[in-house]
C-alpha cells in the first residue's frame, strides 16, 4: 500500500494496487521487479502547494499562486513545469522580470516545454527586448518547421508562434492578462496520464512513458513517484545522467523514498559504483525495520555484480 500518494488521487492508489504486480517486471530487472515504489512521508509535500498554486492560477489569484509555487521551487528548483507555472503567476502579479527569469529556467530544464518557450518570447516582448523576443520566435518557427502539422506539439507550437508574434506587434506591456489553458491540468487527467505511463513502462515503451509521466507532472508537480518513474524510464534508455538527476530530485523531496533509493542504487551498480550502491542498500536497511523488497532486490543486484567481477 502506498504511504505517499498523489494529492487528490484515489484512482492512482487503486489502480496501482491492481496493476503493480506486472509493472516493471518486464523492464529487465531495472525496476522493483514486482512492486510499486514504497514511500514514507516526506519532509515536505510539494504536491499540496503545487495543487493550490494551480488552482489559484485558474482563478487568476496570482499572489496566492505565486506564494504556493515559489514554495514548491524551494524544494524542487529544477522542475521545469513548476518554473513555468510560477512564471505565469509572477507575470500575472506584475513581476515581469521575475517571470522572465522563471521562464528562462523552465526552458533550460526542459527544452521541449513549448508553452514556456512561448511565454518567454512574450515576456521578452513585453519587457521591450525585441531582439530576444524575435530570437525566441525564430527558434519556435524552426521547431515548427521540423515538427510539421501532425506532430504531438503542433498545436502548442502554433499557439506559441501566434502569441509571440502578437506580443511583438503590441510592444511593451505591464502584465500577463490571461493564463494559457495548457497551464491547467486536472487531477483526473494527471491520474490517467500516470496510469498510461505505468502501462507503457510495462510494455518497455520508455519514450512514450516519459511523455505520459510529464503530462501527469503537469497535474501533480514534482511528485516523488513521478520523478522516480522518470528516472527509471531514462535509465532503461541508458540516459544515466538524466536518470540520476530525477532520482536525486525524488530523494530531495522524500529522502527515505524506497523506490528511488533502490533504483538509484541499481543505477550505481550499472555504472560500476558498488560502493555507492552499498550505501543505498544501507539506507534501505535502515529504513526497513523488518526488511523490504527494495532492499532485497538491490542486495541481489550487488551480489550478482560482485559474482560477475563487475
Amino acid at each position: 500500500m502506498l504511504g505517499y500518494r498523489m494529492a487528490g488521487s484515489i484512482v492512482l492508489a487503486t489502480a496501482l494496487a491492481a496493476s503493480g504486480s506486472a509493472v516493471l517486471a518486464a523492464g529487465g530487472g531495472g525496476g522493483g521487479g514486482g512492486s510499486m515504489p514504497s514511500m514514507s512521508a516526506p519532509n515536505y509535500d510539494p504536491a499540496e502547494d503545487y495543487r493550490n498554486g494551480v488552482a489559484a492560477l485558474g482563478e487568476k489569484n496570482y499572489k496566492t499562486a505565486r506564494k504556493s509555487l515559489d514554495r514548491v521551487l524551494k524544494a524542487a528548483p529544477k522542475d521545469a513545469n513548476t518554473n513555468y507555472l510560477a512564471g505565469l503567476a509572477h507575470a500575472g502579479d506584475g513581476d515581469m522580470k521575475g517571470a522572465r527569469s522563471l521562464f528562462e529556467k523552465a526552458v533550460k530544464y526542459d527544452a521541449n516545454l513549448i508553452p514556456a518557450q512561448g511565454e518567454l518570447g512574450v515576456t521578452y516582448a513585453k519587457l521591450g527586448d525585441q531582439a530576444k523576443a524575435q530570437a525566441q520566435l525564430d527558434l519556435l518557427k524552426q521547431k515548427q518547421g521540423a515538427c510539421g502539422t501532425a506532430c504531438a506539439q503542433a498545436a502548442d507550437l502554433q499557439k506559441a508562434v501566434d502569441d509571440v508574434t502578437a506580443a511583438l506587434a503590441a510592444g511593451p506591456q505591464a502584465r500577463l492578462d490571461l493564463v494559457p489553458d495548457a497551464a491547467i491540468a486536472s487531477a483526473a487527467a494527471g491520474d490517467s496520464a500516470y496510469l498510461g505511463a505505468v502501462a507503457l513502462i510495462n510494455e518497455q515503451r520508455y519514450d512514450a512513458a516519459i511523455d505520459a509521466l510529464k503530462a501527469s507532472q503537469r497535474a501533480f508537480g514534482p511528485h516523488p513517484d513521478i520523478l522516480t518513474y522518470l528516472g527509471f524510464a531514462h535509465r532503461k534508455l541508458r540516459r544515466y545522467d538524466i536518470a540520476e538527476a530525477y532520482y536525486l530530485a525524488a530523494l530531495a523531496i522524500a529522502p527515505t523514498h524506497r523506490g528511488a533509493t533502490e533504483y538509484y542504487g541499481e543505477l550505481m551498480v550499472e555504472r560500476g559504483d558498488l560502493a555507492g550502491a552499498e550505501q543505498k542498500l544501507a539506507a534501505l536497511d535502515a529504513s526497513c525495520d523488518f526488511g523490504c523488497y527494495e532492499a532485497e532486490e538491490l542486495r541481489r543486484w550487488i551480489a550478482t555484480a560482485r559474482a560477475s567481477g563487475s
